[in-house]
């Protein structure tokens, strides 16, 4: 190859309607370079349509859950029509026939139960992806690309953790390459589904919601690209969520570190999986807008610099529950942090913000599936308490732990409202806090006014 791929990952937005594909096929065909790799996600909503077969289909109907995807087939079919010649279009509305049928009979064994239920989800969702990528392959050969459909199962190697699967780094490493990097080298353009993949029995699994930016970065570090660009609906990372504030701008550059904090804490662009790989090995990743490619979007660098004012951007989550352990045991003992964490190991439950004193553990949580069992654990250790529609807010730019009076500002500008829980000072990069749900979208308006405006 005589320049370093890129690797574009275009989401389910970007990949809606027949317009929208041509646009993709497009922005392949003249922002993708020499060797561009294009990675897929499912249509927008088709990913959401099989999981609710699925679920219908494991309380007992089959049938109705099959025949809710309908519309979703429709959506493919009309594409084909509109965009692929009379070849092309009979080629894939035959690959989508073979689909209906086996996805029919997936969904009759869900409700048979003739397979563990979690390997047979992963292979319902996975058609979203397959559909979709050879769909895009097609549309892109009509763009004049020498395109090729891969699919991401044979490059992809796993572990057997249905639903959020984890990639065997060395022997996907290893397949990349030997699948791709002869066909970048004869000019042709990979198009691959992302978020599937397989474990070594060949069964497909999946690598968790948003997981087609995992399969990027997978693929960019496997095979050295110059860039890893995430292509969606919004021009780059925003200063805050612009459903909130419509005054949200772009963030030219954020740092490695900045990114991961920003996506962790609710930013929509970028999945939190998606940044080890590209640290890494040093990979820029650059998050872009599908319907405006003319515009730079934020680049993700190993360094970014400070901003004028140290902030970046303001992400946030909603629907957190805080819990409160207070026990009399942890004063001036050891041990009690780690049987505190134990539980939380063993229940597989993600921790997001904790804060501590001389006798009481206050921490948050936004997967609240194994809360009654938790707490259930926890009142061994001491009382609980659990308190519910909260929201976690997370100010994110370089150097706010050496920024003197930046958290005075911040909290006095939000001076009215109730903090339930600070955490400053573990990161360089955020300063994080809690507040009621109710009040989320005032406090990120008087920040933004005050931080940006």
């Amino acid at each position: 190859m005589s320049a370093k791929p890129i690797v574009m990952k275009f989401g389910g937005t970007s990949v809606k309607d027949a317009e929208a594909f041509q646009r993709v096929a497009r922005i392949v065909a003249t922002q993708g370079g020499e060797a561009p790799v294009v990675v897929t996600s499912a249509m927008a909503r088709v990913t959401d349509a099989l999981l609710d077969a699925f679920d219908v289909a494991k309380k007992g109907d089959a049938v109705s859950g099959f025949t809710s995807l309908g519309e979703h087939f429709d959506r493919h079919k009309a594409v084909a029509e509109e965009l692929l010649n009379d070849k092309s279009r009979k080629a894939y509305l035959a690959e989508l026939d073979l689909a209906k049928e086996e996805l029919s009979g997936l969904l009759m064994r869900v409700e048979r139960r003739s397979l563990p239920l979690q390997m047979l989800r992963d292979a319902v969702v996975s058609y979203g992806e397959q559909l979709s990528s050879r769909l895009l392959a097609e549309i892109c050969k009509s763009e004049g690309l020498n395109a090729r459909q891969i699919d991401a199962r044979r490059l992809i190697l796993t572990d057997d953790e249905y639903g959020s699967a984890k990639p065997v780094w060395e022997e996907t490493e290893e397949l990349i390459k030997l699948e791709l990097e002869s066909l970048l080298e004869n000019g042709e353009v990979p198009v691959m589904g992302g978020f599937i993949a397989s474990n070594r029995a060949g069964e497909t699994t999946t690598l968790g919601r948003g997981g087609s930016d995992y399969t990027a970065a997978l693929l960019g570090a496997a095979l050295g690209c110059a860039e890893i660009q995430i292509w969606t609906d919004v021009t780059g990372v925003l200063t805050c969520d612009p459903r909130i504030c419509s005054e949200a701008r772009t963030v030219e550059t954020l740092s490695y570190d900045e990114a991961a904090e920003l996506a962790y804490f609710g930013a929509k662009v970028l999945h939190p999986k998606t940044i080890q790989p590209a640290v890494d090995h040093s990979i820029p990743v650059r998050v872009c807008n599908s319907r405006e490619p003319a515009e730079r979007g934020t680049m993700v660098l190993n360094e970014s610099g400070l901003s004028a004012n140290r902030i970046k951007s303001i992400a946030h989550k909603t629907g957190i529950t805080i819990l409160r352990i207070s026990s009399a045991r942890m004063l001036g003992s050891y041990g009690f942090m780690s049987a505190l964490f134990q539980i939380f190991e063993r229940f597989r439950t993600v921790i997001d913000v904790i804060s501590t004193s001389e006798v009481s553990v206050a921490l948050t949580l936004d997967n609240t599936d194994q809360l009654e069992k938790v707490v259930t654990e926890l009142e061994r250790l001491g009382d609980v308490e659990v308190e519910h529609g909260n929201a976690v807010i997370c100010i994110v730019g370089e150097g706010l732990r050496e920024s003197s009076g930046l958290a005075s500002k911040v909290f006095s500008t939000i001076k009215e409202t109730n903090i339930s829980l600070i955490s400053h000072g573990a990161s360089s990069v955020n300063l994080t806090f809690v507040v009621s749900e109710d009040e989320v979208k005032g406090v990120i308006r008087k920040l933004h006014g005050e931080f940006f405006d």
